[in-house]
């Protein structure tokens, strides 16, 4: 191990850094897919507002392009399992999901915190 300052505190506050943010497109993508299915779509059908979906989609799909690249970066980072990034991309794609993987994230997070105090 290096001392404080070192290459190995410079990686681990990286990761740190790229959890945070994992963490954050999460909520973003998974709010974005609550509001297309649950608002938008519901709007589109029931009371006939088909605007709701054309903006809504769009933003979901620019979310959900963004959250898919920052996973793969943050699995490319090593220490995941293979268990771990095939629930970040699954639970994506259901409504709700993505709630669910901010457990998975924060755990990833004082897992690494601990490490860098150490």
């Amino acid at each position: 191990m290096t001392s404080a300052g070192g290459p190995l505190t410079s990686r681990l506050d990286l990761e740190a850094a790229q959890l945070r943010r994992l963490e954050q497109v999460s909520l973003l993508e998974a709010t974005t897919l609550v509001l297309l299915v649950c608002v938008a779509v519901p709007l589109k059908h029931l009371a006939g507002l088909p605007l709701a979906v054309a903006v809504m989609g769009p933003v979901h799909g620019l979310a959900f392009l963004t959250y898919g690249w920052v996973a793969i970066q943050t699995v490319a980072g090593g220490g995941w399992r293979r268990a771990e990034a095939t629930r970040l991309l699954l639970l994506a794609v259901i409504p709700f999901g993505g709630y669910f993987n901010l457990a998975l994230i924060r755990r990833k997070r004082i897992e690494l915190a601990t490490a860098i105090a150490a």
